[in-house]
């Protein structure tokens, strides 16, 4: 039986912001679910507490050796009132899969999950109302211990903290500009592109904002290797429709298992749709748009759900898809989960849990 969670209330409570007023990420809760870890111990001692900054010696592992992990999750508030989390099961998975491949010690994945249900619960209020709108929720462990060596740490924090976030494109779901780039990588086999750690975040920096600045809203990724092989747009999945087959890179270890992308893949699959898990070329898609075979691109990822991809910039070659308007499959997915997630449509995969 996992440890009861301590709660401590904060004496004075935050203003919440109007749905209307929502960006993504800058606004955070009244409280905050916080563990410890030391070798000796093991995880222990889990507890909610106000909101605030955590004491970090200047030593600590995770500022000079990066080892800390997190994943991503949102709430959402139905129509008949009820918040339910969005398949936490599977981001506590993945959470724990991240941690071994940063040699961080797992948690016990009911009390993880008991964390998540049980901080979102306490924070129901916070929970924005309007379709778009939904709770973040965002779980982190890092390394506290304060030494300078390469090894694991022995000493870890995991906490969780909530953001009440707006729609993700306010404006309505317009399809994107994405440069293709091959000068620099994301992630390459072997590493740790698999594993959702800051580090593949903070390599990705440089080549997004060269692509901004170029007029592009994000950058699709190429292999490591060899530079022509599809691996991610951005920070999420990518899926492709070229004639009647889907096509979306595997999970090689380069890029993350998403769980919209698992999401998506279920669907289409229920659909009777032909969907491959395959390396697919950049040169593949090119041909493809030529012969008029490139029906649709998309991203999938927790922050945006479903991003219609509506051009890509490949060697300064412009490959236009479906005339840059969104796709039937690419509108029909989008519209399937974000029902399930605000209750508007029946939930027969178990995939949301009530709090």
């Amino acid at each position: 039986m996992s440890e009861p969670i301590r709660i401590t209330r904060a004496t004075v409570k935050k203003q919440k912001p109007k749905d209307s007023e929502l960006s993504f990420g800058t606004v955070f809760t009244d409280h905050m679910f916080v563990m410890d870890f030391q070798e000796e111990k093991g995880w222990y001692d889990p507890r909610i507490e106000p909101y605030g900054p955590f004491p970090l010696d200047p030593a600590a592992a995770v500022l000079h050796y990066a080892q800390a992990v997190f994943d991503g999750l949102k709430a959402f508030r139905s129509r008949d009132g009820k918040v339910r989390l969005f398949r936490p099961q599977k981001h506590v998975e993945r959470l724990l899969e991240s941690s071994r491949r940063l040699c961080i010690p797992p948690l016990d994945p009911e009390l993880a999950l008991k964390s998540l249900v049980t901080l979102v619960g306490m924070e129901k209020d916070w929970v924005p109302a309007t379709v778009g709108t939904s709770l973040y929720v965002r779980p982190t462990i890092i390394a506290n211990e304060a030494f300078l060596g390469v090894r694991p740490a022995k000493s870890y924090i995991y906490y969780v903290i909530l953001s009440p976030v707006g729609a993700y494109y306010p404006e309505g779901m317009n399809p994107v500009k994405i440069l293709v780039v091959d000068k620099y990588v994301r992630a390459v086999e072997g590493g740790v592109g698999g594993a959702k750690t800051g580090v593949n975040y903070a390599a990705s920096l440089y080549a997004a904002e060269e692509a901004k600045h170029s007029g592009f809203t994000q950058v699709l990724w190429l292999d490591g290797r060899e530079r022509k092989y599809i691996d991610e747009v951005g920070t999420m999945n990518i899926m492709l429709k070229i004639g009647d087959e889907i096509i979306t890179p595997p999970l090689s270890g380069t890029i993350l298992a998403g769980v919209t992308r698992d999401s998506v893949l279920t669907l289409m699959r229920e659909w009777g749709l032909r969907v491959s898990e395959r390396p697919v070329t950049i040169d593949e898609v090119a041909t493809a748009a030529h012969n008029g075979e490139l029906a649709e691109v998309w991203g999938t990822g927790t922050a945006a759900v479903i991003s219609p991809v509506g051009e890509l910039s490949y060697k300064g070659e412009r490959i236009v898809i479906n005339g840059g308007r969104i796709g039937p499959l690419t509108q029909k997915l989008y519209d399937t989960i974000v029902g399930i997630q605000y209750g508007t449509a029946p939930d027969t995969r178990g995939w949301t849990v009530a709090v």
